[in-house]
């Protein structure tokens, strides 16, 4: 039963576009139709859920229409019913009632979990308008219906059979399974000599898959072919299917473990920083400028008195026009003067350090300069201070 808002025009719009962006989900599992008239089994291939529920949600949320599923208990109709809404951001709406299966089924909740989610899927498919399994409309045409048969054992009460429940005849799987020699007894056998020629193309067939999903496609295109092995054939063709599934899944169980121990080694092998190698800049065609670090000659600047009005103590300013500016590197120590602390805020204060200093009247690279070379003389001065030491007479040797 579908129901909706007094006006769907604005839900209605957004939900067509969003339709145009829609996409079936991929089938991606195996289900099989048992029959229940002694005819041969049907196998089919489904989408999950949960891949569209992904494909859903992605595609509804860019139109502001969201999906909302509720159950509810119908207790005079007997049955637990699903109800599956589209929101939409102008508070206009769409919903549809499902029946999930008989109140009696909440007993067993294996059962009532699988028969809801065989109805989510179908409700929100439906409503949205996207096919998540193959039409299994169409009759047989590989094998004739059996007539219908009477059975010793009870008939069951159809009425409780809804979506999945006990008496439901779809029974889906993942296609780790085929369809079992006995389950379907009234089918058409071939002789020994052709069902021995199928089972060997059958099992040759197999040996070329190499994936859970090429395993799951086969199984769907040979079923059909499979049923009508003889009896011993078939299970042959079943052992060798279910060992291949087995090989598959080893195989990638043991690449995930091998991939997941690489990467625990990698983790636990200690990490050593290689130090970059130490370049000369100097000696470049375009030399970068030096950088000296010095700090005891920056202790000795801020034991100077104020460059500007002679207070103490005294800060070691870096004077930031001496040199091209680089990301967070300040000049080099060689190009600092002493400025008491309120020169000092001043001055980093202004924007333009350089025409602060000309205002000043006072010519800071020069200050520096002399600095540097009190602590750091050139080699030409420190020859000529120890000759003239040298040259000096010994007037404590000289004096009577």
């Amino acid at each position: 039963m579908q129901r909706s808002s007094e006006t769907i025009g604005t839900i209605a719009a957004a939900l067509a576009k969003a339709q145009a962006q829609l996409v079936n989900p991929e089938k991606s599992l195996v289900g099989t139709v048992r029959s229940e008239r002694g005819g041969a089994d049907r196998a089919f291939r489904y989408a999950p859920l949960s891949s569209g529920l992904d494909i859903v949600r992605k595609t509804l949320s860019q139109h502001e229409i969201a999906t909302v599923q509720t159950t509810s208990i119908d207790a005079t109709a007997g049955i637990v019913r699903l109800s599956t809404v589209l929101a939409h951001a102008s508070g206009e709406w769409i919903t549809s009632d499902w029946p999930v299966c008989a109140i009696s089924e909440t007993s067993t909740p294996h059962h009532m979990g699988a028969a809801l989610t065989y109805a989510r899927r179908y409700a929100l498919f439906t409503l949205v308008g996207i096919a998540g399994e193959d039409d299994l409309d169409a009759p047989d045409l590989l094998s004739p219906t059996a007539p219908e048969t009477k059975t010793d054992g009870p008939a069951g009460n159809k009425k409780d059979r809804v979506n999945g429940g006990r008496g439901q005849s779809v029974q889906q799987g993942s296609g780790g399974h085929l369809a079992t020699a006995s389950s379907t007894p009234s089918r058409p056998a071939l002789e020994p000599e052709a069902s021995a020629a199928l089972r060997e193309k059958l099992t040759a067939e197999l040996e070329g898959v190499s994936s859970p999903e090429q395993a799951a496609n086969w199984a769907h295109r040979v079923m059909g072919a499979k049923n009508s092995l003889a009896t011993a054939d078939a299970k042959h063709v079943e052992q060798a299917f279910l060992a291949k599934l087995t090989f598959l899944g080893s195989g990638s169980q043991e690449q995930s473990t091998s991939w997941h121990e690489r990467e625990r080694r990698q983790r636990r092998r200690p990490r050593t920083r290689r130090r970059p190698a130490v370049i000369d800049k100097t000696v470049l065609a375009l030399p970068a400028p030096r950088r000296i670090r010095d700090r005891d000659h920056v202790k000795s600047v801020a034991k100077q008195p104020c460059l500007v009005c002679g207070r103490r103590p005294a800060d070691a300013h870096h004077l930031r026009f001496a040199q091209s500016p680089a990301l967070g590197r300040k000049v080099s120590d060689e190009f600092t003067v002493p400025l008491c602390r309120g020169h000092h805020r001043e001055v980093h204060r202004c924007g333009d350090e350089a025409a602060w200093w000309h205002k000043t009247g006072i010519d800071p690279t020069g200050t520096a300069r002399t600095l540097w070379l009190k602590t750091h003389p050139l080699p030409s001065a420190i020859s000529r201070a120890g000759s003239k030491v040298q040259n000096e007479p010994n007037l404590e040797a000289s004096s009577p």
